[in-house]
């Protein structure tokens, strides 16, 4: 099995090893939180619903105020509970219609690392940036590796890199990859004045 270092949290991190729509999900939360608490949300919310793996057509048929409730409860899943159940739902509800629940379908059906971008790109909550970024962190860390991934993934997929979620491979890790994007941040500052 995959040893994943994602949310910093052995429990979380065995969790997104095993859940295919708990790593969609984490990616989903990852922005506006630190990124160990994106990752670490899929096992919360599994956690609370009682569950040992998330299930598409369960989320996406969830009462929506109930479903706020679950994310809302102390310590909130996300900085922004409400906007992120809402996310969360609507990404479930594409899993249960377009891939009959089976998240891991979006990248087994996958013909080639373009198809596997924009099948992920076509995801409620995704953009490119995030795309490529999943893409990536298929690749690098959970053996998903359709020819052209790497293109696929842009920056993201270089070997060695330091830029995603998808080069955290310990704390160590972690460490540069937060480093990379402090230093993204501020040279965009500086572009920007």
């Amino acid at each position: 099995m995959v040893t994943l270092h994602l949310a910093q949290d052995p429990d979380a991190d065995a969790f997104l090893a095993k859940d295919p729509l708990g790593v969609l999900t984490a990616m989903l939360l990852d922005q506006q939180i630190p990124m160990e608490k994106a990752f670490s949300g899929p096992y919360v919310l599994a956690t609370r619903l009682g569950v040992d793996r998330l299930d598409a057509e369960q989320i996406a048929g969830y009462d929506p105020e109930k479903f706020v409730a679950v994310f809302s409860e102390v310590p909130a899943i996300h900085r922004f509970p409400k906007a992120m159940a809402e996310r969360t739902q609507k990404l479930a509800r594409a899993i249960a219609e377009d891939y009959a629940g089976d998240a891991a379908a979006v990248w087994t059906g996958a013909k080639d690392g373009a198809d596997l971008l924009k099948r992920v790109g076509a995801l409620p909550g995704y953009g490119k940036q995030k795309a490529q970024i999943l893409v990536a962190l298929l690749g690098k860390q959970l053996g998903v590796t359709p020819k052209g991934w790497r293109e696929a993934a842009g920056d993201y997929g270089t070997k060695g890199s330091t830029r995603s979620v998808a080069d955290v491979t310990d704390a160590a890790s972690l460490v540069k990859v937060r480093a990379f994007k402090k230093e993204m941040k501020a040279a965009a500052k500086a572009k920007a004045e």
